[in-house]
């Protein structure tokens, strides 16, 4: 069974008993969802947290630092929560709106930054300085009209 969103899912399996489902790690702290402990490459039993996400994303960064699409998902890292991916903003490299684009590169220039500072609060993983860094590089690659934004 498949359910729409985090609370589609959450709903099919509070009236499913015996059932399980994935949803994202703020949306079952937030409404107080029980969780289990998974496995992990290491064969480790780790259960979901803001640690074991960073140390999915920290395990998996070989292939991040390369491409930040790249699956996090069973990630070497003996406290990595097997189960964890990233959120990415899509963006045009080049924006027509110069003041538009200015703004969204301040944007995610503070978010990876000092956003850093309040993810926790928010019940999201911090990223790794490594991940940030390559953050920093792709963010520098932003134009409007060709010239760079940052």
């Amino acid at each position: 069974m498949g359910g729409k969103g985090n609370e589609g899912v959450a709903g099919l399996v509070h009236q499913t008993p015996g059932s399980i489902g994935y949803v994202e790690l703020a949306y079952a702290k937030q409404n107080k969802l029980s969780t289990a402990l998974v496995r992990n490459k290491a064969g480790k039993f780790v259960e979901p947290s803001l640690e074991s996400t960073t140390a999915a994303v920290g395990g998996g960064r070989r292939g991040a630092q390369k491409d930040v699409r790249t699956p996090i998902v069973n990630a070497a890292a003996p406290d990595a929560y097997p189960i964890a991916g990233l959120t990415f903003l899509l963006v045009y490299q080049d924006m027509k709106d110069a003041a538009r684009a200015k703004a969204l590169a301040n944007f995610i220039d503070w978010a990876i930054h000092d956003g850093r500072e309040v993810v926790g609060q928010l019940d999201y993983a911090r990223l790794p300085a490594a991940l940030v860094q390559v953050n920093e590089a792709t963010l520098h690659t932003l134009t409007s009209g060709g010239k760079k934004l940052l």
